[in-house]
Formats: C-alpha cells, sequence, structure tokens
C-alpha cells in the first residue's frame, strides 16, 4: 500500500486547450489509448461507425462533432496517474474552460499546423499567463500541409508572448511528413503503417546523420533537416526546467493526433518535465497537498448528465 505523498507524487492534472477543430479531442483519446483505458479510440468526426470521442458525451456533441463541456479522464501510464480535463475549445463554452483552468496543474495548447495561433487559443492561454500555469505546445496535423516551422514558433512568440523551446522537429509536413526529429538525442524517429484508431505502427529510430536515415527519409529531406536544425541550435532559447514551471517557456513537440505520430514521444516527455499537484494559496493561507486536513475547492457542477435521472455531479479539485 503506497503512502499518502506517494500517491500524492504520482498525480499529473492537466487541462488541453486550443481553437475549435485544432485536434484537442482527438489528442485526449490518444491519450487514453496509450494508458489503456481505450482499445480503439473513436474518431471525433466518425458519424459513419457512429465511434464517438470518449470525451464527448452529450448528445450535441456527438451530433455536431465538438465538445460542449469539460470532461475529466483519468488513467495510469509509466507508473504516473494523469487527470486530463479536456475543455471545449468553442467560445460559446468557454466559460467553462476558465472554471476548469482553476483545478489544472498545466495546460496543453494544441495548435493546427496549417493554421496557427487563432483567436480561441489567444483567450485561453491569456488565462493560463494569469495564473502561471506551465504551458505545453503540441503543433498538430502535421500529416497537412502545415506553416513554415519556425513561422510557426515565431508566431507563438509574438502573439502570445511566451519564448518557445522545440524538443523535437518535424521532418517535412503533408504528404511529405516523415517523422520527428528529437533533439536531445540527435535521433529522428521515422514511423509507417499506423493505422487509424490503433497504437500499432513500425517505429524506427536511427542517427539522423547516418546513411540509414538518409536512405530511409532521402537525401534531400535529410539535407534541409540538418540545415533547420543547426539554424534553431543556434537561435532557440536552451530548455529551462524552471522557466517552463513558472510559465516563461513552453516545450513545443510535433505530430498528428489523428495518425498516432508523436503522441507518445509528447505523452513521456510531458510526464517528465511537469510537476505532482504543489500547495496552493487561499484565503487561509497556503494549502499543501500532503497536509492531513482534508480541503478541496468545487470548479464546476453539471446537471443532467442523463434524460433517466434528475442528476447533479459535483466536479472537485482536492487540494
Amino acid at each position: 500500500m503506497s503512502s499518502l505523498k506517494e500517491e500524492i507524487t504520482k498525480r499529473r492534472t492537466f487541462a488541453i486547450i486550443s481553437h475549435p477543430d485544432a485536434g484537442k479531442t482527438t489528442l485526449t483519446e490518444k491519450f487514453l489509448l496509450y494508458g489503456g483505458q481505450i482499445n480503439l479510440a473513436g474518431s471525433v468526426k466518425g458519424k459513419a461507425t457512429a465511434r464517438h470521442a470518449v470525451s464527448d458525451w452529450m448528445d450535441i456533441e456527438k451530433e455536431r462533432g465538438i465538445s460542449v463541456t469539460s470532461s475529466v479522464l483519468q488513467f495510469e501510464y509509466a507508473g504516473r496517474c494523469v487527470n486530463i480535463l479536456d475543455t471545449p475549445g468553442h467560445q460559446d463554452f468557454s466559460e467553462d474552460t476558465y472554471r476548469t483552468l482553476m483545478a489544472a496543474d498545466s495546460a496543453v495548447m494544441v495548435i493546427d499546423g496549417s493554421k496557427g495561433v487563432e483567436a480561441q487559443t489567444r483567450k485561453l492561454f491569456k488565462v493560463c499567463g494569469m495564473r502561471g500555469i506551465p504551458v505545453f505546445t503540441f503543433i498538430n496535423k502535421m500529416d497537412r500541409d502545415a506553416m513554415d516551422t519556425f513561422e510557426l514558433l515565431d508566431q507563438i512568440e509574438k502573439e502570445l508572448g511566451i519564448a518557445t523551446c522545440p524538443i523535437n522537429w518535424p521532418i517535412g509536413s503533408g504528404k511529405a511528413f516523415k517523422g520527428v526529429y528529437d533533439r536531445a538525442s540527435k535521433n529522428i524517429v521515422v514511423y509507417s503503417g499506423t493505422q487509424k484508431g490503433t497504437r500499432e505502427g513500425e517505429e524506427t529510430i536511427l542517427p539522423a546523420d547516418s546513411a540509414e536515415a538518409a536512405e530511409l527519409i532521402g537525401d534531400e529531406a535529410r539535407e534541409t533537416l540538418l540545415g533547420e536544425i543547426e539554424l534553431l541550435d543556434g537561435a532557440s532559447e536552451d530548455f529551462d526546467q524552471d522557466k517552463v514551471d513558472h510559465g516563461k517557456l513552453s516545450p513545443v513537440f510535433f505530430g498528428s493526433a489523428l495518425t498516432n505520430f508523436g503522441v507518445e514521444i509528447f505523452l513521456q516527455n510531458f510526464l517528465k518535465m511537469t510537476s505532482p499537484p504543489l500547495p496552493r494559496e487561499s484565503d487561509v493561507g497556503v494549502i499543501d497537498p500532503v497536509e492531513h486536513g482534508f480541503s478541496g475547492f468545487v470548479f464546476k457542477i453539471q446537471a443532467n448528465m442523463n434524460k433517466a435521472h434528475r442528476d447533479r455531479v459535483a466536479f472537485l479539485r482536492i487540494c
């Protein structure tokens, strides 16, 4: 039986924020897939198969293929107990997101690689900024033609006012998307044959400067990559955990939630870089997670979740 302190140390609670249709709910599904909570990920738009995203449970969400209300999902991964708060992106339901961010220790900002920073992203990021929440960036939909990668980072820095540090780097985009380059190990991770909705797929890891890498991704793609990396190493911010913790630096990852590219790499790094629940300021002073008295705050009350019952559920963040 693990002690209370060990249980608390295992916990990671984060909210996922983005503009509508950036792929937030699809990313949430893939996390659940890696956490073993589901065996097959539904598609948010999967009307033909009638298989919907697990976190979209309301009728309106299934009909319109959007998230309307925040949902809380939990799974275990690599010895951590992870709580995901999936929030609505649509501004009509953004009040729900603002409340939910009160309960999160960090936020994952999902950005559509072809559209960059959008209106709702700016609004939600501002809320994170006001609370000093660490923000991690996942640039999604790299399997579609994306904006220039340096332009994307520049846009995040200018529009949101936060420095960025790419942890990995995409090799091409759209049909030419081959995989990602890991900056710490200097390896490239190339994917092939990942079926939609499953976690199966071949993953090949090779040193970026090897002949095998050139063979696998092509000489041209490798030359472009090595040129971009050289530029990146000279111009980008170094990773600094303290800056990340204080919401001053956002680690950036690239991938495609729909095809499972880069999702597990992101999850592994994210869990290393985030902290367990920390002490919180309140009207009665600082509340430490490991003290014995029980306290929490209700960040949301949801009613009428099921037509057959007159139900009300309170979502409580334990402090």
